[in-house]
């Protein structure tokens, strides 16, 4: 986990995550879609849900940050945010970061509507 993040998790954490997955037996869904796009990738179909995507800086993309133009073929992006913190855990590593970021992609699409 520490590969995948900015910051070290403590040993609560990792136990507390541990033990959530463990206890719900929700390890190998929570995997699958990985699984699933190593070994049985589909081709996509677009999505017109209003998309936010946000790359944090420590995440697990090979070569970075996945490229805006590839991902707009495939998502109705209506918000791109790039953080220079936080990585794939960002929700626990920078909770107010990703709060705001969510409160503002949601509160432009209810102006919209």
């Amino acid at each position: 986990m520490q590969g995948w993040s900015d910051v070290t998790p403590s040993d609560n954490f990792l136990c507390a995550t541990f033990t959530l997955y463990w206890v719900t037996q929700t390890i190998t869904s929570s995997m699958r879609d990985y699984w699933d796009n190593r070994w049985h990738p589909v081709k996509p179909t677009y999505v017109q849900t209003p998309t936010a995507f946000a790359v944090f800086a420590h995440q697990t993309v090979p070569g970075g940050e996945p490229p805006r133009s590839y991902l707009e073929r495939v998502y109705n992006i209506q918000r791109w945010q790039v953080s220079p913190r936080g990585g794939h855990f960002a929700p626990v590593e920078q909770p107010a970061a990703v709060a705001q970021d969510m409160t503002a992609f949601l509160s432009a699409l209810r102006n919209q509507m």
